[in-house]
């Protein structure tokens, strides 16, 4: 059973009008622990702030997005990716005219989840967890703002709303077939509605999370020296763009053609979706919330033309930089560090850390293979690349404690 929020003060509601298709926090299905209301934030507001300042946004700052943390400052991190999701969600969800709060506030959570080492890492201990029930970062996303984060005496997670724990299970459509561990407890005590699709506001986070990761990945790639603009000239939709850049600004600097050439693609891709959304929301007539999550597909998208055009950067993205020789040396050494530390903790718990062999034993019977084995995915999971490679060297450089 959800407890019911309190009420609000009528000037606690938004600072700005909202669609009648937008979730509104006096309208919140409420939490899954009773707990006074602030007085001046929205339970939005709350929960994107709860985000915020936990531990495991803040270790996304020395998480992988392509690039390990070493190679570089100017790459992308998890933290820098997350917030540059987290600025076009709102600006996507302004200019619709629903919830910036609970918009954002998804777009923040959505990796926290993840992985060190990005998807690589991921990839290798969904193999080691395969026998004991997998492993899936939207998942552990949900397993780590409900039951990881301990801040709450009354409580494990962060007690955040029905909207926003909805948003994070959803936000890529309605969850089919057997769930996954964290998401299956969160339903039966929430009821998340998992056939349908999620309010408008986690389809926003959705599309920002692609337009973000799609574009930075170019400048990434383009300083890494993955690939040229000469070799982005041959996608249409970055020939086209580099086509009116170089007309407009002429011979400059390559820098600032590339810094250009990724504003206009971002700018690009926000207006198709806003197109697209609005006729598809002229279309639908939604009356409410639920109309958006009743409907028979997706209401915030790309146009055809849109998607088929970053379905072939994608493309080019994965042959010339995902696959590139340099990325595949950097699987090899993760699948060592992964592998080896899930070996090593599962067939050895006493080598955790304390605080984790207290969780361990607080969890159920230490000796059951399956509970050991997650609370291990927990532990290696919510590492950073830097702390992975230390645990590593610690556990298997021989003399490491003896120098």
């Amino acid at each position: 059973m959800i407890a019911k929020q309190n009420t609000f003060p009528a000037y606690n509601y938004c600072a700005l009008p909202l669609a009648v298709y937008a979730c509104r926090p006096d309208q919140s299905r409420g939490r899954a622990h009773t707990e006074p209301e602030s007085k001046h934030r929205t339970a939005f507001q709350r929960d994107r702030d709860r985000i915020i300042h936990a531990s495991a946004f803040r270790r996304l700052k020395y998480k992988t997005q392509v690039f390990v943390y070493h190679e570089g400052d100017h790459y992308r991190t998890r933290l820098t990716h997350t917030l540059e999701v987290a600025q076009i969600t709102r600006t996507l969800a302004r200019a619709l005219m629903v919830n910036e709060d609970l918009a954002e506030a998804i777009a923040l959570a959505h990796d926290l989840g993840h992985t060190p080492f990005a998807h690589i890492g991921e990839v290798y201990l969904q193999r080691c967890m395969e026998p004991y029930g997998g492993f899936d970062h939207n998942d552990q996303s949900l397993r780590v703002l409900t039951t990881l984060e301990r801040k709450y005496p009354a409580w494990n997670g962060l007690n955040l709303s029905w909207e926003t724990l909805e948003g994070v299970a959803k936000h890529n459509g309605p969850v089919t077939g057997a769930p996954h561990t964290a998401l299956r407890a969160l339903d039966a005590q929430m009821n998340l509605r998992l056939q349908t699709y999620a309010a408008v506001e986690a389809q926003i986070a959705a599309l920002a999370d692609d337009i973000a990761y799609n574009n930075h990945d170019v400048e990434d790639g383009l300083r890494a020296g993955l690939f040229t603009l000469r070799d982005l000239e041959q996608i249409p939709l970055l020939g086209a763009v580099m086509k009116d850049v170089r007309a407009r600004y002429g011979t400059v600097d390559e820098s600032y053609i590339v810094h250009a050439l990724v504003r206009e693609m971002i700018g690009a891709m926000v207006e198709d979706v806003l197109q697209q959304t609005q006729n598809n929301l002229q279309a639908l007539n939604p009356q409410s919330a639920d109309s958006i999550r009743a409907a028979a597909g997706p209401v915030v998208a790309f146009s055809d033309s849109m998607r088929a055009k970053v379905q072939e950067l994608r493309s080019f993205l994965y042959e010339r930089m995902y696959r590139h020789f340099t990325i595949n040396r950097i699987w090899l050494k993760v699948e060592r560090i992964v592998s080896d530390l899930f070996t090593a903790f599962h067939a050895t718990p006493n080598l955790l850390p304390e605080n984790w062999q207290r969780q361990l034993q607080q969890a159920g019977d230490p000796q059951d293979s399956a509970l050991r084995a997650r609370v291990v995915a927990d532990y290696i999971a919510g590492m950073t690349d830097r702390y992975a490679i230390r645990e590593h060297e610690r556990l298997f450089d021989l003399y490491w404690d003896l120098r």
